[in-house]
């Protein structure tokens, strides 16, 4: 019974066992967060109740970008929200009948399905912000979480 449980080498399956759940403790623990999505904000790009993923390393060796879907932590150590970034640092930013405006220029996004009619009024980005909000305009402006974020708010950049 014993051999079927640990093998013919115990030793080496519980050096095993080790690894594998400091591999885990490390990767669960340090590199990736969990995010349960709650809302139809990100739609169509992520789904209410989906899990994912955030790579808390990813923006070690690079700053955030423009495109980047990342999450936020707003409130506690548990709660973030998941948004793309539209506006960078320094940036000249509004939204007018649902077009993000950065410094004059109309940004092209293709993960926005829908868009609804917004109008936001323009804003300059500090040089540790950033303006995130989400790829489902169809939603109403009042209904919807976005605006700025500093750096140190950015949690990790989403994998899936």
């Amino acid at each position: 019974m014993k051999s079927l449980l640990f093998g013919p080498n115990p030793r080496h399956t519980a050096i095993r066992v080790a690894v594998l759940v400091t591999s885990t403790v490390v990767v669960f623990g340090v590199i990736l967060l969990p995010v349960r999505l709650s809302g139809i904000s990100m739609e169509p790009t992520y789904h209410d109740g989906g899990l994912n993923f955030a790579n808390r390393l990813a923006f070690a060796w690079r700053q955030p970008a423009r495109g980047d879907v990342v999450a936020i932590r707003m409130a506690g150590p548990s709660v973030v929200y998941v948004k793309r970034i539209v506006g960078l640092p320094g940036e000249h930013l509004e939204i007018t009948m649902g077009t993000v405006i950065i410094d004059g220029v109309p940004l092209a996004e293709p993960t926005v399905v829908y868009k609804a009619p917004w109008n936001v009024s323009a804003v300059t980005l500090g040089r540790d912000e950033y303006f995130v909000i989400g790829d489902n305009r169809a939603m109403t402006a009042e209904n919807h979480d976005f605006g700025r974020a500093t750096r140190e708010r950015i949690v990790g950049k989403m994998l899936f």
